[in-house]
């Protein structure tokens, strides 16, 4: 088991790293292969009823689960061996694992969304730098799904802040979040969950029913990145006060469950006011103002939001990979502890051998 979790911490940080080098291309990602084939799955399934919305999430996210369990399972090969059995050779053993590295490497940069967030939220900032209000309106899309007819200077800048501070969480922290916890599968099913909700989790009156059980299960797998995402936010933003603070105090005034902890400590960290009135997908929508006492978003706040979010990364990285690697020793001291104990055991009661 000890190897099995060296493999993921080492897929993991390649990953990790293959996602800083070649983001997300723009044609032919794994991710858009996805949603495609669920819009197909949601053309045959959809009515206006949350029982058609549940088999729709649990088809899709699940059955992409289950086919990441089998491949993993592949490439691992055989767990143990028969006791009567030789043991395998040990280029197959290193092959088995080059191959579960080089998987979830794979997997970790097909899920991961960092640099790619960065891209384009510094593209935004670029042309609101330049004067171009109309380019960082053309852009805008890409990073959310707010009307950028409907924003000013300012608002654009408070959106992009608010929804690089969002997607730290959902397009990096979770996935390796969920990685840690649940190897290839769990990286392959927190993006398709996430996937999911983005593209029904909507409270439009197609998807009020339809996207129900997406949008909630993307609340119950989205919550550890969340908090972790606001921890990592506290102890690498600017103003760690400032980040715990507006935490404590805002972060379940937003109307989400996992956006209000980083966007409110993303606020405290950077020292400026978030929230408010946004447009969003045809509605208007008045939301509470986080760490309100602050300064509004300035264009400049957004470069200095994409840092803070690398730095949160990289963090989450180190925390997540420490933490399978420790869970993996204990449980490899355990297994020992066990076999000692049995083999004691054995020795006491056949003193002759």
């Amino acid at each position: 088991m000890r190897a099995e979790h060296a493999t993921y911490a080492c897929g993991a940080a390649l990953g990790f790293l293959g996602d800083l080098i070649a983001a997300d291309p723009r044609r032919g990602h794994p991710v858009a292969a996805f949603g495609r084939a669920a819009g197909a799955v949601e053309r045959r399934l959809w009515r206006d009823h949350r029982g058609n919305g549940a088999a729709h999430a649990l088809l899709c996210a699940g059955g992409t689960a289950v086919g990441a369990a089998l491949l993993q399972r592949a490439v691992r090969g055989p767990l143990s061996s028969p006791p009567s059995a030789s043991a395998p050779p040990a280029g197959g053993v290193r092959a088995r694992t080059a191959a579960g590295v080089a998987l979830t490497a794979a997997t970790v940069w097909a899920v991961l969304g960092g640099t790619s967030l960065g891209r384009e939220a510094r593209a935004i900032g670029g042309a609101l730098t330049a004067g171009d209000p109309d380019l960082a309106r053309e852009r805008l899309p890409h990073l959310c799904g707010r009307d950028p007819q409907a924003l000013d200077e300012p608002q654009m800048a408070r959106a992009v802040v608010e929804s690089v501070a969002e997607n730290t969480s959902d397009a990096v922290v979770g996935a390796l979040v969920w990685g840690a916890l649940g190897g290839v599968p769990g990286l392959v099913a927190f993006r398709a969950v996430n996937t999911l909700d983005a593209m029904v989790g909507h409270k439009s009156p197609r998807y009020r029913r339809f996207g129900w059980a997406s949008a909630r299960l993307d609340d119950v797998a989205g919550w550890p990145g969340a908090r972790l995402t606001a921890a990592l936010t506290v102890l690498a933003g600017p103003d760690r006060r400032g980040a715990l603070n507006a935490w404590r105090a805002d972060g379940g005034a937003h109307p989400s469950p996992n956006a209000g902890p980083v966007e409110a400590s993303f606020a405290g960290a950077l020292g400026v006011r978030l929230g408010g009135t946004l447009a969003y997908g045809g509605r208007v929508e008045h939301r509470p103002v986080l760490n309100g006492a602050a300064r509004p978003v300035g264009v400049p706040d957004i470069e200095r939001a994409v840092r803070l979010s690398r730095r949160v990364s990289v963090l989450a990285l180190a925390t997540t990979v420490a933490g399978r690697l420790a869970v993996g020793a204990v449980r490899a001291a355990r297994a020992r502890g066990r076999a000692a104990g049995r083999a004691r055991l054995t020795a006491q009661r056949c003193p002759g051998r």
